[in-house]
């Protein structure tokens, strides 16, 4: 059974996996359940990817597989599943506090020399992770099949304050220059996702040529604009924030915000607030491009169009999920962490971003596979996929997968 319907005209999904630390996760889980409801052995639906720090890294792998989904997916779900904190950074009393010590004097006496660390952590371990785990030589691979259009990576630039793309993809595919933003081809390389994911103070800047970019969240204005530059035609974003609904009530509090809670927000400007922002703005084009009639844009020279999207964000507060099992840290990484009051209810939002432990991350895509099922019919008609005959089935035994309910929510 065919993925994509007969005509040639078959739209480019794109897919955007933004950043968030150890929230991607929940991507994985989201992309597991996608994974059922295809043919076995099909090609990604996403003929266009794009990821921006911890995103990145579950990006680079679905482009590797492109051409088959199910196996890129058991490949992000063994990583996400078998996580450790040792695996991002160092966790051992002198990686830690060794580390931190020689940053700390770094800025207090002198510049960041070669010599001192340049981060608060160590994250040689993410480096060897990646180098171990990720065939990057099967992204060009994927591309000369015609399975993967373009994968995306974007990082941000400190010297030039530009957020920039680094895109492997088609021939056919032209760079971009836009206000703050712009595309680069080159082949992706391991620095590409280090530097990516390099979230400032925490992890070091990466040098990419001529100069040195950090994590591709900050200052992202537009995070879905590298999708549709790519050649993609309608967008499926995986959030990494429940959408609220309505306001947040506004409480009394006496206490000063300790450096986690004051942490946490500024995790979450970076990571999560611009993404909701352009979907704002890209639901106001497409009401906008609605009342216009085509014939005038065509006769004006207009070469504007709507952009379907599909959003698929948790349904469940990762905060509460991750005070649960913050006693899941080694103990010298909640020693570190309860100084600072990220072991507190008001600092674990702090916490949602670095728990790169097991049961936190399992239970972050089982919530990711529960929120995606019941949107079935919804899935397969925006990607114009035909459904798999019969009750949905999951081929990822091999990959350890658990479908109980999610830990530490009523």
């Amino acid at each position: 059974m065919s993925l994509l319907p007969s005509s040639s005209r078959a739209p480019k999904v794109g897919l955007v996996l933004t950043g968030g630390g150890a929230r991607a996760a929940y991507q994985v889980g989201v992309l597991q359940a996608i994974a059922t409801m295809l043919p076995k052995r099909t090609r990604t639906p996403f003929p266009v990817i794009c990821g921006t720090s911890a995103g990145a890294f579950n990006a680079a792998v679905l482009a590797i597989s492109a051409r088959n989904f199910q196996e890129g997916v058991r490949r992000l779900s063994a990583v996400w599943e078998n996580a450790h904190v040792n695996q991002a950074y160092r966790t051992d009393p002198l990686g830690v506090y060794g580390n931190a010590v020689r940053w700390l004097a770094s800025l207090l006496f002198g510049s960041l020399k070669k010599q001192g660390a340049t981060s608060l952590l160590d994250n040689s371990p993410l480096a060897q992770l990646l180098e171990n785990s990720l065939p990057l030589q099967g992204i060009q691979k994927s591309i000369d099949t015609g399975a993967l259009h373009a994968l995306g990576i974007t990082a941000w630039g400190y010297t030039s304050g530009q957020s920039v793309t680094f895109y492997q993809g088609a021939d056919s595919i032209r760079s971009w220059k836009r206000e703050r933003r712009i595309g680069v081809a080159v082949p992706i390389e391991i620095e590409h996702l280090l530097a990516s994911s390099a979230i400032p103070f925490l992890f070091p800047a990466v040098r990419l040529n001529r100069e040195y970019f950090g994590d591709g969240s900050m200052r992202q204005l537009a995070p879905l604009s590298p999708a549709l530059h790519l050649g993609a035609d309608r967008v499926l974003v995986i959030g990494v924030r429940k959408i609220e609904e309505k306001q947040p009530e506004r409480i009394k509090v006496d206490s000063y915000p300790t450096l986690a809670q004051i942490g946490g927000h500024i995790m979450s400007s970076i990571f999560l607030d611009n993404l909701y922002v352009d979907l704002e703005r890209l639901q106001r084009i497409n009401r906008t491009l609605r009342m216009i009639p085509e014939e005038n844009m065509r006769d004006h020279d207009m070469p504007l169009r709507q952009i379907q999207h599909m959003v698929i964000s948790p349904s469940v507060e990762f905060t509460e999920i991750a005070q649960h099992h913050a006693a899941t840290l080694p103990h010298t990484i909640r020693l570190f962490y309860r100084a600072i009051g990220a072991m507190r209810r008001d600092g674990s939002s702090l916490l949602s971003y670095v728990l790169f432990e097991e049961p936190f991350c399992r239970a972050l895509i089982d919530l990711g596979y529960q929120d995606t099922l019941p949107r079935k019919a919804e899935l397969l008609r925006f990607l114009d996929a035909a459904p798999i005959n019969g009750p949905i089935q999951a081929d990822l035994s091999d990959a350890g997968i658990i479908r109980n309910p999610v830990p530490g929510i009523d």
